[in-house]
């Protein structure tokens, strides 16, 4: 037995943490899966009721496997964005919402990030989860949407990586953002440096890249 099959492979979620219904069935679902592929979860999620949650590198669609796993075993709600037009149809509305997927419509005034920004400041609970890489793909800059959520919305940052080689989500710190954008999207990308992702690893900021040995 592997040591991730031998204890919890999934972190206890803190109190203020946002949080579907209770579900056992779910939650043993999630941690059959986490557990058949030898993935466990490392850290500690803080104790914050709301923020932007980021995971990276994002190359490969066996992360949303792995991911979609941890979140049925923890029982976390998380919310992303999803076209309006899907929740005109009848029961996907409410099971969407029920999930946690705000209804966005990409053709408003205020933009895609301007509707993050005021799902966030209305809930008294919600953690925004989002890939800042935008793609599959390698890319040389992440897409700066997490960043102005989450300083339009004046909540931090969760950091999760997926590190293939341990087969590990790993938790990190949080970040507050400041007024350099440029600054602190380097800061983040600079501590997903150890973790390496399926077919690819998070592009570093161009003054902090060296050679491999």
């Amino acid at each position: 037995m592997s040591d991730a099959a031998a204890r919890d492979v999934v972190l206890a979620l803190p109190p203020q943490a946002p949080r579907m219904p209770r579900n056992r069935a779910m939650e043993w679902l999630g941690r059959t899966a986490l557990r058949l592929g030898d993935w466990h979860m490392e850290g500690a999620f803080p104790d914050i009721p709301r923020a932007v949650l980021v995971a990276a590198p994002h190359s490969s669609n066996w992360d949303g496997v792995w991911g979609i796993a941890a979140k049925l075993a923890m029982g976390v709600r998380l919310s992303i964005l999803g076209k309006h037009s899907l929740f005109r149809i009848p029961l996907l509305g409410p099971l969407l919402r029920w999930q946690g997927v705000i209804p966005v419509d990409r053709a408003a005034p205020h933009g895609v990030v301007g509707q993050a920004i005021a799902a966030l400041r209305a809930s008294p609970c919600m953690w925004y989860a989002m890939a800042p890489e935008g793609t599959r793909r390698q890319v040389e800059r992440w897409k700066p949407g997490f960043w102005h959520i989450a300083r339009g919305a004046g909540v931090p940052v969760i950091v999760a990586a997926f590190d293939y080689p341990s087969r590990t989500i790993t938790l990190g710190p949080v970040f507050a953002t400041t007024a350099d954008i440029t600054a602190d999207i380097a800061r983040i990308q600079r501590w997903y440096a150890p973790f390496r992702g399926r077919n690819h690893d998070v592009v570093q900021p161009v003054e902090d890249a060296a050679p491999r040995q």
